[in-house]
């Protein structure tokens, strides 16, 4: 399977030196979708906006779609949607004016625009809200059009940090299925989250990082291990190690 998102040796220090992230290597395939797992301050958040561009970093390399992120960030950018945890949307346009913004930006036709925003918009319940201006909209409502804008361009890398936080039952379960459709048609997801239970039951492949150090990785059915251990006790097992 052609790789959509390597990260090779990638490390990233703050203040005093910290490292925040030390010397991550991982791999996400086209057809998958990748979970990465751990706690707070772990180095999920920055690794992903390493990943996406919107940090620099000096030590490793990233790549998307063969492509390193360093030396050809535009590039890179334009086959990629990223949805942070908490979506920053300007609050004095519409739902439908953010969307055209994007769609402008991404290059996306106007047909297949039209098409698309219609068809994520009706799934995620939006439809009828897309004329509101995005200040009057809830937390999940900003989510949701966020969600619509990223399938809308057809990006083949999807990064989402806790896409699921703010999303009510039926929303998150129409993403799950977003989710896959978009795996299925040669795109690739890399996404964080807290909620092990959805991990573990939607991830192809998941990793698990400890103060910024790769503590398990691989298919999900091999990290498991096959013993009937869920990926909460796993988690609660690695979190402990070292203490």
């Amino acid at each position: 399977m052609a790789k959509i998102l390597e990260i090779k040796n990638f490390s990233k220090s703050y203040q005093k030196g910290r490292k925040a992230v030390d010397d991550l290597n991982l791999t996400v395939s086209a057809g998958e979708i990748y979970g990465f797992i751990g706690h707070n301050g772990a180095g999920k958040t920055t690794t992903i906006r390493a990943a996406v561009g919107v940090m620099d970093f000096e030590e490793g390399e990233i790549f998307i779609d063969g492509r390193s992120v360093k030396k050809e960030p535009v590039e890179c950018k334009k086959v990629t949607a990223y949805i942070p945890d908490n979506p920053d949307i300007y609050e004095f346009i519409t739902g439908i004016q953010y969307l055209n913004f994007l769609g402008d930006m991404f290059g996306v036709p106007k047909k297949t625009r039209e098409e698309n925003v219609s068809k994520y918009a009706d799934i995620l319940k939006m439809t009828s809200s897309l004329g509101d201006l995005v200040g009057s909209y809830s937390h999940g409502m900003k989510q949701k059009l966020a969600l619509i804008g990223a399938f809308m361009h057809k990006p083949l890398l999807m990064v989402l940090d806790e896409p699921f936080v703010g999303l009510d039952p039926q929303a998150s379960f129409d993403m799950k299925n977003l989710m896959r459709e978009l795996c299925e048609s040669g795109g690739a997801i890399f996404f964080s989250t807290h909620v092990l239970e959805v991990a573990e039951k939607l991830c192809d492949r998941i990793a698990i990082i400890k103060n910024g150090r790769l503590a398990a990785s691989g298919k999900t059915s091999e990290v498991l291990g096959g013993g009937g251990i869920t990926l909460e006790e796993l988690f609660m097992e690695v979190a402990k190690r070292d203490a």
